[in-house]
């Protein structure tokens, strides 16, 4: 084992991080919810040798906080009563956390803020980020858009940093229509192993996946001439695609429900390719009324190195009837052997430290 270790310094830093986890005793662990505050849609990623995620501000927790200033035009955009619901109205801006064991975060205030995106007002929502070429884009979504006529949708903004600040990268919506009856919401951008980068997105029911150009900053065509491929999975999907890939099978992952309601949960398909097709294989997130309930929008992150898998999600508290308080959450996500996935045993407790060991 001494010999196998001296030859393999990744061993030692494996061995170091066993040894540091053990002392830690059963008592260090995350608690869940993992910070406080009002934080839905969580998506967890792996960028310099950390853990981030990447949330909604779902409601004021304490002192409410607000965008620094709106233009006319924002401001104008934010006066249309008869399409915003008022909630919306605070969401203009993203948080983003990061950790280098899963237990102890540190809060990145205003990552994002629609000072710095011209065409985007309210409902700023669940962001995607990808590290690119040596820098860092994240898309999301704005303005909450009914209607093709309406501005809004799925921007992509960048920044030479995890954490931000993150700034407008177009100048206007990368996806501003409705295609395939999918609301321009959701969106969740996935690197193939081949480096070819799709994105999936969508409300109401449908689920598209688009082929990002090389520079991350349009949507090009497949193969076969289409741009838009809807991959609505099954019946009961309503939103918060997120696709992860293990053994060569593709796993497309979406929430079902109500996403105010208890029934709000997680469910998955597999298939052989990005674009399926896939087989709704089940539920793998539910309520628990001894936990919490309305348990959905997730992400999952695989440690580097190895099978081991982690999946982020919000969820509300139990005695609390209000649909914007949901508080991010994270737990173990176990595969079977024949690549099912176990559902998921929410806790209070959370995740024991897991620092991430640097590569050899």
């Amino acid at each position: 084992m001494r010999r196998a270790m001296k030859k393999n310094p990744r061993l030692v830093m494996h061995a170091l991080a066993s040894l540091l986890l053990a002392a830690a005793g059963t008592y260090a662990h995350a608690a869940n919810p993992i910070v406080p505050g009002w934080y839905a849609d969580p998506e967890i990623r792996i960028f310099k040798g950390q853990y981030w995620i990447y949330p909604t501000y779902s409601d004021d927790y304490g002192k409410p906080s607000r965008a620094g200033k709106f233009t006319a035009e924002q401001e104008k955009m934010r006066a249309r009563k008869d399409l915003i619901w008022q909630p919306y109205l605070k969401q203009t801006f993203l948080d983003v956390f990061s950790s280098p064991d899963l237990v102890h975060w540190t809060k990145h205030e205003r990552a994002l803020d629609v000072e710095n995106v011209s065409w985007a007002a309210y409902a700023v929502w669940a962001p995607s980020a990808i590290e690119h070429k040596g820098k860092y884009y994240l898309f999301f979504g704005a303005n909450d858009i009914k209607s093709n006529g309406q501005p809004g949708g799925i921007g992509v903004a960048v920044s030479d940093r995890p954490e931000g600040p993150f700034r407008d990268a177009l100048g206007k919506p990368l996806i501003g229509e409705i295609v395939n009856g999918a609301q321009p919401i959701d969106q969740m951008v996935f690197k193939d192993d081949d480096g070819q980068i799709y994105m999936y997105y969508g409300g109401w029911k449908h689920a598209n996946v688009v082929k990002l150009a090389p520079d991350l900053l349009s949507v090009v065509p497949f193969p076969d001439g289409s741009t838009y491929k809807e991959i609505t999975p099954d019946p009961e999907y309503v939103e918060g695609s997120f696709m992860a890939k293990r053994k060569g099978v593709y796993y497309l992952m979406w929430s079902e429900g109500g996403w105010t309601g208890p029934d709000y949960r997680v469910a998955y398909a597999m298939g052989p390719s990005p674009f399926g097709p896939f087989k709704r294989i089940g539920t793998i997130l539910a309520q628990d009324g001894k936990i919490a309930r309305g348990a959905g929008h997730h992400s999952v992150v695989n440690v580097p190195g190895t099978d081991d898998w982690y999946i982020a999600y919000h969820r509300r508290p139990l005695q609390d009837k209000n649909g914007h308080h949901r508080e991010m959450a994270i737990d173990r996500l176990y595969f079977n052997e024949d690549g099912t996935i176990r559902p998921v045993v929410m806790t209070n407790e959370g995740v024991a430290p897991r620092p991430l060991v640097p590569k050899a």
